[in-house]
């Protein structure tokens, strides 16, 4: 019997079993397959704020109006460090390219370089967002929330945003906040604002160059800004509570799911980077030691590559639907 006959069925096919389907080793195909799993995950928080915008298309916050901060800078830079933070992530990837190609090359001094590299750029992004969240969650301007729930902000007659501190003087008296003791139908209150309702009801009556502004859009693509007399009738009949900064309940920019994305997709997406930091730099202690020298293949930067690339693309995406589209 000619055994050249007998056919395992592995002719012909990419794979036809073994420890390297798709001439990739098994670490790699793991990876492949967490890479993969993780981008229909956010996917769908993709699709899910894509959906929830299109629902409240006409009052929606717009980015431009909320990303507009630069550390150690005042004034309005809108989404200049939000790009400075992608250009930093982008770099990073390439940092990273670079070291998987020196790995290649079995250099170990380019390697610790590049490697050292990306780590920094990585502890800047997650830095940068960890400033943006603090800067968005204190807020900058303040702004009046109604019985309903829409968000009243404040302007000028040129248009430009007021802040509540410009004409709004809080009176100093004792207000408490509310207690468990106080009754059997107790609440827990946020953390008491600065001023109340009354108060910026009576600066917006003596400041007469400020109006106020609603969260709806209007035909031009601008919030919609009120006459004199009704701003002050918004304030006087269905104002609320005073609003300063952002939070899971209620924000100063506008629809509350706005910030309950921006939290959470944000917030994921820097979990990710934050892990992959932790990683990279176990990965550039090992480089230093010579454990990949020894093995004779720097294959583990090149895993640690694919999932840095992943967290890279993931922020173009994040990037993409949150703060330019």
């Amino acid at each position: 019997m000619d055994t050249t006959a007998v056919s395992t069925g592995a002719e012909g096919k990419t794979w036809g079993g073994g420890n390297q389907p798709l001439k990739a080793s098994y670490g790699k195909m793991m990876m492949w397959f967490f890479i993969v799993s993780d981008a229909l995950t956010f996917s769908g928080f993709l699709a899910a704020y894509g959906f929830s915008r299109f629902k409240f298309i006409d009052s929606w916050p717009i980015a431009d109006e909320v990303f507009t901060h630069v550390p150690f800078f005042h004034g309005n830079y809108p989404m200049y460090y939000v790009a400075f933070m992608t250009f930093i992530l982008i770099m990073s990837s390439v940092t990273m390219v670079l070291a998987v190609d020196a790995g290649h090359q079995m250099k170990k001094n380019k390697v610790t370089w590049y490697m050292f590299l990306t780590i920094i750029g990585g502890v800047i992004f997650v830095g940068s967002q960890a400033w943006e969240w603090a800067t968005f969650i204190q807020g900058d301007y303040g702004a009046v929330q109604t019985k309903g729930g829409n968000i009243l902000q404040f302007v000028d007659t040129d248009g430009k945003r007021v802040a509540l501190g410009d004409f709004v003087v809080a009176e100093h008296k004792e207000r408490t906040q509310h207690q468990s003791k106080e009754g059997i139908w107790f609440k827990s209150e946020p953390t008491l604002p600065t001023y109340t309702v009354e108060e910026v009801l009576k600066g917006l009556e003596s400041h007469e160059n400020v109006l106020v502004r609603t969260q709806m859009i209007n035909a031009e693509g601008h919030k919609t800004v009120l006459s004199r007399a009704e701003s002050i009738k918004q304030i006087k009949e269905n104002g609320k509570i005073v609003v300063e900064g952002a939070n899971l309940q209620a924000n100063e920019y506008g629809s509350p799911l706005f910030a309950d994305f921006f939290f959470f997709i944000t917030g994921f997406h820097g979990f990710h980077v934050l892990s992959g930091v932790v990683i990279n730099i176990i990965i550039f202690f090992n480089v230093i030691l010579g454990t990949y020298e020894k093995r004779k293949n720097y294959e583990m930067v090149e895993k640690v590559g694919l999932y840095w690339h992943f967290v890279d693309l993931v922020w173009v995406f994040v990037f993409t639907f949150f703060y330019l589209v």
